[in-house]
């Protein structure tokens, strides 16, 4: 059979590649530890998970849901935006419900992007944002993000003729993997920016409650002007450690929320009902397990950090996210180094230049480790440089 020339095009997802390389040294006998993905290890709440499986159980939740979610898991996120931001949303026309975060992002350019036209990615960023791109027909111009400017881009240094055809532009604060964090200044130079040539802007806001020594991460739609131009999309995986039931929101202007129900409607049946009632618990119940995760990951990037630093790398401790992004000795390949150190050690990192080409010379490791593990693996990384 031939492949739809679209997917001989896709490259590997980065993820999947890696957990396939550490399956491989696991059958071989190898006891890895992997700082790669970032997927909590903490568990769910209790008591978020009591109302899942009560929800469960009742009749009224076991069959087809409805594609724009239920009405009171709008209000629920609403009500969240209003309490940690103070932004009011109409919830019928402003907010959408959708199975995780990484599925809204793959969807978005399905209603902004003809083939032939250009979005303005991260670079490094989200393997997502580009391979959306591809899949809607788009070409992905990357906007390199550097630490001299802090990770976020240069909106001056994108060409006129690329800035006049772009329809989309993804932004990610928090940054997986750098990072990095925004402020509303910066924001509102993007939404100036969108405005003056007509682009659209989505705000990945996956990692905005996982903050540390008492910063707090703004909304992107907290900007002036931010709701005439973009969404944001969030999730609730990291925040209340529900990876594994995908649900997630995006918020913002009406007509963008329209167009991305319109495309979801034609493509998926909705979120079931039940994984719907235990987000509105999380989102209006007691927040105290997030305080309490991000103590957790707190003490985990102090420890890392020295840990890493040790082991030769360069690091700026986060203010946020779950992931440090360290730096190499100048010259050293980021595949070559995530190499050599699960062959000499059984440690896991993900090498920089996955997330793109102004990823190299970096890798990420992630803080979501059992404590066992990761002094373990910290254990490693020191012998290993000592060696």
């Amino acid at each position: 059979m031939k492949l739809a020339q679209r997917v001989q095009d896709l490259p590997p997802y980065l993820f999947a590649a890696i957990s396939k390389k550490i399956a491989e040294k696991r059958a071989a006998g190898v006891d890895v530890i992997s700082f790669a993905i970032g997927d909590p290890d903490l568990p769910t709440p209790p008591h978020i998970l009591d109302s899942l499986v009560g929800a469960a159980r009742d009749p009224i939740n076991q069959g087809y849901p409805d594609s724009d979610g239920l009405p009171e898991y709008r209000k629920a996120v609403a009500g969240w935006y209003e309490r940690r931001f103070g932004l009011s949303f109409d919830s019928d026309k402003e907010v959408l419900p959708l199975i995780g975060s990484k599925e809204g992002i793959g969807h978005v350019p399905l209603c902004f992007v003809d083939p032939g036209d250009v979005a303005l990615v991260p670079d490094p960023g989200y393997p997502v944002y580009p391979v959306a791109v591809q899949l809607a027909g788009g070409t992905a111009y990357p906007l390199p993000l550097t630490e001299e400017q802090g990770f976020l881009p240069d909106f001056d240094a994108v060409p006129a003729d690329v800035a006049d055809k772009a329809k989309l532009l993804f932004l990610n604060y928090p940054s997986n993997p750098t990072s990095a964090v925004a402020d509303i200044a910066f924001f509102e130079s993007a939404v100036a920016f969108a405005k003056k040539h007509d682009i659209v802007v989505v705000h990945d806001m996956a990692y905005s409650e996982i903050a540390y020594d008492e910063y707090v991460p703004p909304s992107f739609l907290e900007a002036s002007g931010a709701r005439d131009v973009g969404i944001e999309v969030h999730s609730l995986s990291k925040s209340y450690n529900m990876t594994g039931w995908r649900i997630g929101m995006a918020a913002g202007n009406a007509d963008c929320i329209n167009a991305l129900g319109r495309v979801k409607s034609n493509l998926d049946s909705g979120i079931p009902n039940a994984i719907q009632r235990m987000a509105i618990t999380a989102l209006e119940g007691p927040q105290e397990s997030i305080r309490e995760a991000t103590a957790i990951y707190q003490r985990r990037r102090d420890t890392l950090v020295e840990a890493v630093r040790s082991a030769g790398l360069e690091v700026t401790p986060p203010k946020a996210s779950l992931y440090l992004w360290c730096r190499l000795p100048d010259g050293t390949s980021s595949i070559d180094f995530a190499a050599r150190l699960l062959d000499d050690t059984g440690v896991v990192v993900t090498p920089g230049v996955g997330y793109g080409e102004h990823g190299e010379g970096y890798v990420r490791l992630s803080l979501t480790i059992p404590d066992d593990r990761l002094k373990e693996g910290i254990e490693r990384l020191k012998e290993w440089r000592a060696g």
